[in-house]
């Protein structure tokens, strides 16, 4: 990917844009029912999204100063992968690396970080993959936190209840922005198997509270993080993480992409500032 393949596929998204615009108000019907067969028409419902992202910043809501970026960047990977579309998450996405990069270079770090293995699988709900993924991850869940893991199967709570949302947005929605940054440091460097790790982490942190809540509050707690959580709690908490199980590593229990049903071992350093420092993966 360059940045001449954006420019292109940007034109094509304000091409789609512009069709919708002079087309009659049913527009949004026709596009709800040929969704599935066309994903392309996506690009309408990316407008519906980008309002809700990151609302306490007031910088990418219609008027701020990254609206239309984030706009331009998402309407340009619908049309560079229309396979995949739009789906309700990716703006977090790529916001966080509009905050960090200029709008082409975002836009190739979004497309390449949305086309690995772990993403691909969740983004286009290949639910074969995810069910894998969620297998793996209860099998160190169960051998990390036994007690807690108990207790979750006792009251029917699956981890695609809080998995999914944490892994569609790779935390950015559910940790504050800072410690999500901290979050993506790591993951541009470690891979898919920190995003399993840091949602250990996040149970083991709250372990004490879990085991004494119903499934309604669990859920509740899970879905809505605490907004106060420190990167100094959770990456204490991820250190004492390993994801080995019988002295099996990550990559050994959940196999290779294609195959159902993948430790990582990081220093972690102090940083203060919130922002992806290690995005030369994404280029590549």
């Amino acid at each position: 990917l360059v940045s001449e393949l954006y420019e292109i596929f940007l034109s094509r998204a304000e091409e789609r844009w512009k069709s919708f615009s002079e087309t009659s108000s049913n527009v949004e019907a026709e596009v709800a029912a040929t969704a599935e067969a066309d994903r392309e028409a996506s690009l309408e419902l990316i407008k519906l999204d980008i309002s809700r992202t990151f609302p306490t910043l007031c910088i990418f809501q219609k008027g701020g100063p990254y609206h239309d970026v984030l706009h331009s960047v998402l309407g340009a990977y619908t049309c560079y992968r229309p396979d995949v579309g739009y789906v309700q998450g990716m703006s977090f996405i790529a916001a966080v690396l509009l905050l960090n990069m200029d709008t082409a270079d975002a836009f190739i770090a979004f497309a390449n970080l949305l086309n690995r293995p772990c993403q691909m699988a969740f983004f286009r709900v290949d639910h074969g993959l995810m069910l894998a993924y969620f297998a793996a991850f209860e099998v160190f869940f169960e051998e990390t936190l036994p007690q807690l893991f108990s207790h979750f199967k006792k009251n029917n709570l699956t981890p695609d209840i809080y998995l999914i949302d944490w892994i569609f947005t790779l935390y950015s929605k559910s940790l504050p922005l800072d410690v999500a940054c901290r979050v993506w440091d790591i993951f541009c460097r470690d891979g898919e198997e920190f995003l399993f790790r840091t949602a250990l982490a996040i149970l083991h942190l709250y372990d004490d509270v879990l085991l004494h809540m119903d499934f309604i509050h669990m859920a509740q707690l899970l879905t809505r993080l605490p907004e106060d959580l420190q990167a100094s709690e959770l990456f204490s908490s991820i250190s004492a993480i390993q994801l080995q199980s019988r002295n099996k590593k990550w990559s050994q229990v959940q196999g290779p992409p294609s195959a159902p049903h993948r430790r990582v071992s990081v220093t972690l350093g102090p940083r203060q500032e919130p922002r992806v420092s290690d995005t030369r993966s994404l280029h590549e």
